[in-house]
């Protein structure tokens, strides 16, 4: 009795836990500082001669009146520009009108109620992974309905929520489709392929071999974790008794305001599918017309479309459920539109201040500069001599998984990597754009394993929002949710390189594994 007090005592709220993180970034950040902690690391200087210079990441104190003035000078705008802040706002208010109309509730029942549960449960892991193409946008839109789809389907919501999490980190670095972070990524890995021949060259296909293979295993092992693994373990979720009373039904009335609602959305999406289609009369109005890729194009940090993209979506879902609910009749007049709008936001208090203290740490860890510093270490590694090709293929995988938890960023990270990654393997005689896939490989194991990665917090709001436990969610216990999922995943897509280097296979159109 005295044992199970004294956990309970202390078990931390995740707000609890994360302002210990800050305090403890701050402490350590001084210490660091203190011992005079810079790490000295090599870096393209010139484009064109491709001169190196010697970069250096050096730990920042934060426990200082300059840090602390730093830190009370900029929370609130961090807060308030803090990109998941706004986007899943302005997403809930599409997701409630979808909800409250009916449309949803509607919509998945038809599609699902033919569907055997592990079959609906690959599909949502499949579109999380692949929406990975849009980048981080997927998690604020996939994270809500995927639990609401569980919810429909009489299943724990926490189910939904977990495995597309692990999905959508998943995916970071296993698309098939060429991201615009790869296309960021690819300048990198030009740059120091450079280095050892002026004249090597990658598409945009170079890599779709391997990353379908790794698409498709993965989808499968998610799957069968969340539906073997996860699922069992969960507590039962309690619905609402008059969620229980009696079946829902698809009637005459629901079945017309669906059909309104298709109707409504397919014209919408026609005309923005044309707004972002280069070549034809008046179109690529969304575009940033600036870049070479059109991935660029669409996804710019310049471009209308990227810019415009969380809006795009509410629309989107604003317009089918507002014409569901009028051929419905769940939406009478305009009051309950408008109550339909502000529904999903009802009581999302406790969230805006779980993401108030994921920002500020994100900041404070960020200002510090111990994850560059970490990862500018870690890539030292890589100039030991006499390495073998095995040991170099194992350490960059190891180092890309390590210094993801520290510094997420794929551009970042790579900037300080790649100028000495792709070289060095290069001489063991592995191509730039295997060096590329290993690095996204290990990205992909631990990205859902790191409170640092800014949209982590919205899968933290979630579990908490559906957490009918007297305690509260702890924050190790998510992270310890996404540990099968990041096993998993590393012996999948470790196995794949080194099947992939053996072999000898293609990874993608004129994509090769030698050098």
């Amino acid at each position: 009795m005295k044992k199970s007090r004294l956990k309970e005592k202390i078990t931390l709220d995740p707000i609890m836990t994360l302002l210990v993180l800050i305090v403890i970034t701050i402490i350590a950040s001084g210490f660091l500082s203190l011992l005079g902690v810079q790490v000295n690391y090599n870096t393209i200087a010139n484009n064109v001669t491709l001169d190196y210079t010697e970069s250096f990441a050096e730990v920042t104190s934060l426990f200082s009146l300059s840090g602390l003035k730093y830190i009370f000078t900029t929370t609130v705008a961090n807060f308030v520009s803090f990109t998941p802040l706004s986007s899943l706002i302005i997403i809930l208010i599409g997701i409630g009108v979808m909800e409250k109309s009916g449309f949803l509730k509607t919509s998945v029942t038809l599609l699902s109620k033919k569907l055997k549960r592990k079959t609906v449960t690959f599909i949502l892991v499949f579109i999380c992974l692949l929406s990975s193409v849009a980048g981080f946008l997927p998690y604020i839109i996939m994270i809500p309905l995927s639990a609401l789809i569980f919810s429909y389907g009489r299943r724990n919501p926490y189910l939904g929520i977990i495995s597309s999490f692990a999905a959508l980190t998943a995916g970071t670095g296993v698309s098939f489709l060429f991201t615009s972070s790869d296309s960021e990524l690819l300048k990198g890995t030009l740059l120091g392929s450079h280095i050892i021949n002026p004249g090597y060259n990658l598409g945009t296909t170079s890599f779709v071999f391997i990353m379908l293979a790794a698409f498709i295993l993965l989808a499968i092992a998610i799957t069968v974790i969340t539906e073997n693994y996860i699922a069992p373990k969960l507590p039962k979720y309690e619905f609402p008794e008059t969620e229980m009373e009696e079946e829902f039904t698809i009637t005459n009335k629901e079945l017309r305001g669906l059909v309104l609602a298709i109707i409504a959305g397919l014209l919408y999406l026609l005309f923005f599918v044309y707004c972002i289609t280069p070549g034809l009369p008046l179109s690529g109005a969304l575009l940033d017309h600036h870049q070479t890729f059109y991935i660029d194009k669409l996804f710019s940090a310049d471009s209308f479309f990227s810019n415009g993209f969380v809006f795009v979506v509410t629309m989107l879902f604003v317009i089918v459920g507002f014409f569901y609910g009028i051929g419905a009749k769940t939406i009478k007049n305009n009051k309950d539109f408008c109550d339909d709008l502000g529904h999903s936001l009802d009581g999302i208090g406790k969230t805006l201040v779980l993401i108030f203290f994921a920002s500020t740490f994100i900041s404070v860890f960020k200002k510090t500069g111990i994850g560059e510093a970490i990862t500018a270490a870690l890539a030292n590694l890589l100039t030991i001599k006499n390495l073998g090709v095995f040991p170099l293929i194992i350490l960059l995988f190891v180092i890309s998984m390590i210094s993801t938890i520290f510094l997420p960023n794929s551009g970042f990270k790579w900037a300080i990597l790649s100028g000495i990654a792709v070289p060095t393997l290069m001489d063991a005689s592995i191509s730039p754009e295997f060096t590329q896939v290993i690095f996204r490989f290990g990205e992909s194991v631990t990205m859902g394993l790191t409170p640092l990665m800014a949209y982590y917090v919205i899968y933290l709001a979630f579990l908490e929002k559906y957490n009918q436990d007297k305690k509260p969610i702890n924050l190790f216990k998510t992270l310890r949710y996404q540990l099968p999922y990041s096993i998993v995943t590393g012996i999948i897509l470790f196995s794949l390189l080194i099947v992939w280097w053996i072999v000898g296979f293609p990874i993608g159109i004129n994509g090769v594994v030698h050098v």
